[in-house]
């Protein structure tokens, strides 16, 4: 079994994330991408996050339909801060055969020294790194002292290319609070989530249902 695994906040989860997911899966050949939605990611402890529960309901309205496509509670029914190699390691101890893939752009390679004990996060898992149309090749050398260059080369060798896409969740929950459109920018059903439940509707990050 090849698991990848998708970290975010996913708030809301849109076509960049879903389309991420499917070329890591297509081009890594994985068996399935579990999509994991953070409680509290350590780079963004300064911004109060849409309810856990109804980031979840919008992935799981989203990734319908994808045999392939699941969601995982874990990260936030654990709460608090979520570090990598926590998660990689609940993963590994639940069933010690697959074989881990961790999702990431391009971006994240950088920081990847920088994360809580990144010489385990290698070990666990091996990092994936999506090039989004980067000029130029990636610079894997930042690795040099978190893992040996065996370990280094099959990183290379996993690295994904996808489309250029300039979604992100900060823009759609803007034009959301602006009553601007969202269409195309999410799945229709997230669309249609977030307007029935208000989300985004004030600058107050955490919503309650709308009363029917």
């Amino acid at each position: 079994m090849r698991l990848g695994l998708l970290g975010g906040s996913f708030d809301p989860v849109h076509y960049g994330h879903l389309l991420l997911a499917e070329c890591c899966r297509e081009q890594c050949r994985l068996d399935k991408v579990v999509f994991l939605p953070t409680a509290v990611p350590p780079h963004k402890q300064d911004r109060r996050l849409t309810p856990a529960e109804l980031r979840i309901e919008m992935l799981e309205l989203a990734i319908a339909g994808h045999p392939a496509f699941s969601v995982s509670r874990y990260e936030s029914q654990r709460g608090g801060i979520n570090y990598t190699v926590d998660t990689l390691t609940h993963f590994h101890q639940e069933d010690p055969q697959r074989e881990l893939f961790f999702l990431m752009g391009a971006d994240m390679l950088r920081d990847l020294p920088g994360w809580r004990e990144p010489a385990r996060v290698c070990e666990l898992a091996t990092p994936v790194v999506v090039r989004r149309g980067e000029a130029g090749g990636l610079d894997f050398d930042c690795l040099g002292g978190v893992a040996p260059p065996e370990r280094i080369e099959q990183i290379r060798r996993h690295q994904v290319e996808m489309p250029e896409i300039g979604i992100s969740g900060t823009e759609i929950r803007q034009r959301a609070t602006q009553g601007r459109s969202i269409r195309y920018l999410t799945p229709r059903a997230v669309e249609r989530y977030i307007e029935l439940e208000g989300l985004y509707a004030t600058k107050t990050a955490s919503r309650g249902r709308k009363s029917q």
